[in-house]
């Protein structure tokens, strides 16, 4: 594996997927969303990551609240972590989590997919 320099959070983000594989290469696929979401709950607290589970951001429109949203982990207070146990990364998914980032005025997310040949994932850049 190549590891960058340039990557927003790259020592977060390289340790937060490392515990992933690990988890996927335990208990492997198929299993429910909710299942892996404890375990990787459960990974972080072993391993004295700091994390937030199912936390709410604020949508806001001229300062009134119009909505929000949850995402799977805030993981370090600045990376969103959401799962999918799918096969393939969607259009939706991605927009979701931008969706997340903007809402909560955050920069990273980590769009984590559980596929019945391993792990893929995707890095969600907010630019603004």
């Amino acid at each position: 594996m190549t590891i960058r320099n340039d990557l927003i959070y790259k020592d977060e983000c390289y340790k937060i997927v490392g515990l992933i594989f690990e988890i996927f290469n335990n208990i492997g696929y198929g299993h429910k969303e909710n299942f892996y979401q404890n375990a990787i709950a459960n990974t972080f607290v072993e391993n004295k990551i700091p994390f937030k589970q199912q936390l709410k951001a604020r949508v806001k429109y001229k300062e009134k609240e119009i909505g929000y949203y949850f995402f799977d982990f805030l993981v370090f207070d600045k990376i969103v972590v959401e799962l999918k146990q799918k096969n393939y990364f969607s259009k939706k998914d991605i927009d979701q989590t931008y969706s997340y980032l903007k809402a909560a005025n955050l920069k990273l997310g980590i769009l984590i997919y559980f596929t019945k040949n391993g792990i893929r994932y995707k890095r969600i850049v907010n630019l603004k």
